[in-house]
């Protein structure tokens, strides 16, 4: 962990009714100084709602050929690349290259990152999903961020609901396709 980081524990239950995926999570997340809470929240988020057997957190920020998150195989190879916040054209052409599936949790201006990849070389760039976090439901719920959170998060027919304590918070998942 990072000189300065602020580490966030998360105890979620979740319940992904699309995917058919329950599990309750214990998640240590360090937030490096450099980085932000809407950032940080879609880093927690992308973990639950891409949850499989392997799924890891990389070294970070202070990574740069790692992605915010991986799902990895009994080999250690990379399954599964995912970034949040919208990564240059030619990171995601290096992680097609490199993973069997990349998917992009973005936080904030989507659809001028989707202008930026238009007409790039990006390796099976049609295979590469762009889930649009909603900027207001990330303000929400950093207004209720803890150190120690207890959430709930349950995703059914494309909307992500996140309860913790007593408030609630809602947004449908936008995906995009480059």
């Amino acid at each position: 962990m990072a000189a300065g980081s602020t580490v966030h524990r998360f105890e979620i239950a979740l319940a992904d009714v699309d995917r058919g995926v329950y599990a309750d999570l214990d998640l240590r997340t360090a937030r490096h100084p450099s980085e932000t809470v809407p950032f940080l929240l879609a880093r927690t988020l992308a973990y639950c709602l891409e949850h499989a057997e392997g799924i890891a957190f990389s070294h970070g920020l202070s990574t740069t050929d790692e992605p915010a998150l991986w799902i990895k195989d009994a080999h250690g190879d990379v399954k599964v690349w995912i970034e949040v916040g919208m990564p240059a054209p030619e990171r995601l052409h290096k992680a097609s290259k490199s993973a069997g599936r990349v998917v992009v949790y973005a936080h904030r201006g989507v659809e001028l990152a989707l202008r930026q990849y238009e007409g790039q070389r990006i390796h099976k760039a049609e295979a590469i999903r762009i889930v649009a976090l909603d900027p207001a439901f990330l303000a929400g719920l950093e207004g209720a961020l803890e150190r120690r959170a207890r959430w709930e998060v349950s995703v059914h027919d494309g909307h992500l609901h996140v309860v913790t304590g007593t408030r609630s918070f809602s947004t449908e998942l936008v995906e995009h396709r480059l």
